[in-house]
């Protein structure tokens, strides 16, 4: 039987919830029936040791290295046209985000730069049955590889982020399929280009508590040490605005005040992390609110904490609140649009307002009330949270 041949593509292995859910997804992968190869713009990241050895990793290509370096260095480099614009798209995405009053014009910036650079960027040679593209935006795939069926994942709230939706249609009508990972996340993108319904269908995130379980048993973190009376809460994620860690913090102060005895844990990085410090800073909290840094392996942590909080403002698929259902763990998440695609709420997991209040009365509520958290704790425990059987809708799909 010839195997058919399939083409991946991402950005690069650093620590993050798609990244994470590729490692899943090639680890799923069967080898014998398909021929893979992965496409990373740049051979980085903590999980590039995590990667199975079904898939064959292509040689970078020096101009798709450039879409998170300075624009400095892409100069220095001599990628001339793809530094100017990268120039331009920053200027026009930022004048785009003032004319429409919007705070992050991050994602126009995102999308623009592709959009202007896209005529100076290489094609692949190699023809495939199948490419996919599994990180947004979907250029690469959809203009840059020879392919019979060409598929964008989605891993985003669409209702939260703003983006020149003229463009993204013109990149979306491209691709012969699109996969959400939540429903939340397919209903929020159909909103804004419901054209696109017919082609578009849901894939999740694929998890193997097998796998997390034995991650998580792994090491002992030295960090977070029980000591009787005290409540050990833990979040993990991207050090951002999206995930309401500034929320956190002031929710922090707000149980410490009240009487509390609770240490909190934040297993992470990103853009915010010295604003953020300047808030624990600010609010005296450098002995209670500790920034734990990335951690390849999050799931110890997890494990040894009393109470996992998702403080979000917006999500795709938290994949940190199923890992954390899966160890076991009484879960406090806000509620985020997509928030009720995570969990049951009083089932499974507490859904607050995304408020500070609405995040402390949902911590409150789990440590005053034995028998709610230990409710919680016996629903996570009793239901099985393993979707290794997603693959078979990519099989599906692939034909």
């Amino acid at each position: 039987m010839t195997k058919r041949k399939i083409l991946i593509s991402s950005f690069d292995l650093a620590i993050g919830g798609v990244e994470r859910s590729l490692i899943g997804l090639l680890n799923h992968i069967d080898y014998n029936q398909y021929e893979v190869d992965l496409m990373l713009f740049k051979h980085e990241g903590d999980f590039l040791p995590f990667l199975p050895s079904g898939p064959e990793l292509l040689p970078e290509l020096p101009l798709y290295t450039t879409f998170r370096m300075p624009i400095a260095q892409i100069a220095k480099e001599g990628h001339y046209p793809v530094a100017i614009s990268r120039i331009m798209a920053k200027y026009i995405g930022s004048l785009h985000g003032k004319m429409k009053n919007i705070d992050e014009p991050g994602y126009l910036v995102i999308q623009y730069g592709w959009e202007m650079a896209n005529p100076y960027l290489p094609k692949l040679k190699k023809e495939y049955d199948v490419a996919i593209g599994f990180l947004w935006p979907h250029h690469f795939v959809a203009e840059k590889v020879k392919a019979k069926k060409r598929i964008g994942w989605i891993h985003t709230d669409y209702s939260n982020i703003h983006l020149n939706q003229k463009l993204e249609t013109k990149m979306w009508n491209k691709l012969d399929n699109i996969v959400a990972v939540s429903e939340e996340c397919s209903n929020t993108f159909l909103e804004l280009f419901p054209a696109q319904k017919q082609k578009t269908m849901v894939i999740e995130n694929i998890l193997s508590p097998i796998f997390i379980r034995k991650q998580a048993d792994e090491i002992q973190p030295e960090e977070m040490k029980k000591i009787p009376g005290k409540t050990i809460l833990l979040t993990v994620g991207r050090l951002t605005h999206a995930k309401g860690l500034d929320h956190a913090i002031k929710a922090c102060k707000e149980l410490l005040n009240a009487g509390y005895d609770i240490e909190w844990y934040l297993v992470g990085y990103g853009p915010l992390e010295n604003d953020l410090r300047e808030l624990i800073n600010q609010l005296d909290l450098s002995n209670r609110f500790f920034l734990l840094g990335k951690k390849t392996n999050p799931y110890p942590y997890i494990k040894a904490c009393d109470i996992y909080v998702q403080p979000s403002r917006y999500e795709g698929k938290a994949v940190t609140i199923r890992e954390a259902q899966i160890l076991g763990k009484p879960v406090v998440i806000t509620n985020f649009p997509t928030a009720k695609s995570q969990a049951i709420d009083g089932i499974d997991a507490l859904i607050t307002s995304q408020d500070v209040t609405g995040i402390v009365k949902g911590i409150e509520s789990l440590i005053s009330d034995d028998n709610l958290r230990n409710k919680l704790i016996s629903n996570v425990l009793s239901k099985d949270y393993g979707n290794e059987s997603e693959i078979e809708k990519l099989y599906n799909l692939i034909g």
